[in-house]
């Protein structure tokens, strides 16, 4: 093999799609002899090597030498002109980079056996920003932070929707900027408790699994369910309910469905609100624990990529930054999802890391990672012949 793992690993971006993205962003223009693929691919390189700078971005580029033409790079930036393509170039394109790769995963899995009904998950992070450096990203007197609100898709484990605010954005704002399709499953923590929405989600024929608030009254009618099933083992009631207060009637006219389940690992008790009344009570549950998955893909991009300090300190700059961090966590499980070998997410994108510039087929690397016993003892026998 010719060309280095990073190379091959670009390959999987689709250049004709790319390049018509740059034409409606008109993303060349006052490009100062860097194109927006130069500078595209130099931002995933900050993210997939772990560089901590500009220097050592451009660095690390110019480390690369002729591989460079194997990425289609004519030459690495210099630090001057990536500062200046992060803090002009629209952040727009990248975004919509993420996007045509998303809708291009999805359709290469059309065939396989998804659940008939769409799941999403629906959370917010905050990440810090020091407001010295970031005097735009104003959250409290002495805070600076911006907020990502993310609609992760059940299926791929992967965003399909991102809204990045400042800190202040409430999460329902955002939330009721969101379209669902009919039929769909919304499950959500008890921060998205709002009757107005939940009552639009309801209209429109979507499902929410929500986790409810200690202050919400409601009358309560007990449901019957088996106690003695395996399933049910963690599930305390099971209730239909409507707001007792007229305001709340007012706001939520219909009914609702509440099922109190007891949480083992953190020893309290869940009430959870449905609008749907056919499930089980231990799928309700289920769905909820399924939350999980997003408080994780905060966890990895948090942990394994550069989305808590940036390379540059302009409002635009760090949007690109951070969407090239979801290009990249986007590009690591299509790799996973594709190899053969059981990868660990965080093992992963370490060895990657290791091995960016390193001439080697990446599917059969992806599938066999290490040499078994007898191909170690065969090659060691070959080294004592020199």
């Amino acid at each position: 093999m010719n060309i280095t793992l990073f190379s091959q690993i670009l390959q999987k971006i689709d250049r004709t799609i790319f390049k018509k993205l740059v034409a409606s962003h008109d993303s060349n223009k006052h490009c100062k002899g860097n194109d927006s693929w130069t500078h595209f691919v130099t931002m995933l390189f900050c993210q997939f090597s772990g560089s901590s700078s500009l220097r050592e971005v451009c660095n690390g580029m110019r480390s690369a030498t002729g591989d460079l033409n194997h990425l289609g790079v004519g030459k690495a930036m210099n630090k001057s002109s990536l500062s200046y393509n992060n803090a002009t170039r629209p952040w727009e394109l990248f975004q919509d980079v993420y996007y045509s790769l998303f809708d291009a995963l999805a359709v290469a899995d059309k065939r396989k056996l998804l659940p008939k009904r769409k799941i999403y998950l629906l959370d917010s992070t905050t990440i810090d920003l020091c407001l010295n450096a970031f005097d735009w990203a104003l959250f409290r007197q002495r805070k600076g932070a911006i907020k990502l609100h993310t609609v992760l898709d059940f299926d791929y484990c992967l965003p399909c929707f991102m809204d990045l605010s400042d800190g202040k954005k409430h999460d329902v704002t955002v939330a009721n900027e969101i379209e669902f399709d009919s039929g769909s499953i919304v499950v959500a923590d008890r921060g998205y408790i709002d009757l107005d929405w939940l009552d639009r989600l309801n209209s429109e024929g979507v499902n929410f699994v929500v986790r409810g608030k200690e202050n919400l009254k409601l009358r309560l009618e007990q449901r019957p369910f088996d106690l003695d099933k395996p399933a049910n083992k963690n599930i305390m009631e099971d209730w239909n309910c409507e707001f007792d207060s007229p305001q709340s009637r007012n706001k939520y006219p219909g009914k609702l469905r509440m099922v109190q389940v007891w949480d083992e690992e953190h020893q309290m008790y869940l009430e959870l609100l449905t609008n749907n009344f056919i499930w089980t009570a231990s799928t309700i549950s289920e769905l909820y624990k399924r939350r999980w998955m997003i408080e994780q893909f905060f966890k990895h991009i948090k942990t394994h990529l550069k989305i808590k300090s940036f390379i540059g300190t302009s409002l635009n700059a760090v949007l690109i930054q951070i969407w090239t961090a979801f290009i990249t966590i986007l590009l690591i499980k299509t790799l996973k999802r594709q190899a053969k070998y059981s990868w660990h997410l965080s093992n992963l994108i370490a060895f990657v890391r290791l091995n960016l510039f390193v001439k080697i087929e990446l599917k059969k690397w992806l599938d066999k990672p290490f040499l078994d016993d007898d191909e170690i003892d065969k090659l060691d026998l070959q080294l004592s012949f020199f």
